[in-house]
């Protein structure tokens, strides 16, 4: 389960920021996760409470943004949603694509005091 590692780098994260800030705890934290990250949001949830025990975080509201899946295929220049990195391109069925959007896994603010 790699969530419980990348709740531990977002509280680390909320950590260092809270400390520069010269702030104490955390009231708000956002974040944008893309579908196309890897990361399972019911793993994450789930394994959240523990994550952020006894830490800035531990009494933050927490919410999350989740970022559609976006690729351009490279063989007909279609833009398409995806939902997994392996869809093909609805127009022309190629696989060959980039990504535009998606694969997003970042903490867009904090609310500190």
């Amino acid at each position: 389960m790699h969530e419980l590692s990348i709740a531990l780098g977002i509280v680390k994260i909320a950590e260092d920021e809270t400390a520069k800030a010269k702030a104490t705890s955390v009231t708000k934290i956002e974040l944008e996760i893309g579908v196309l990250s890897g990361i399972e949001l019911d793993s994450l949830n789930f394994i959240w409470e523990s994550a952020i025990k006894e830490t800035v975080l531990e009494f933050a509201e927490k919410e999350i943004i989740v970022i559609p899946g976006k690729g351009k295929c490279v063989d007909c220049d279609t833009e398409f949603e995806m939902v997994n990195l392996f869809d093909p391109c609805p127009y022309c069925n190629s696989y060959f694509k980039g990504i535009l959007q998606g694969k997003e896994l970042r903490v867009k603010a904090l609310e500190v005091i």
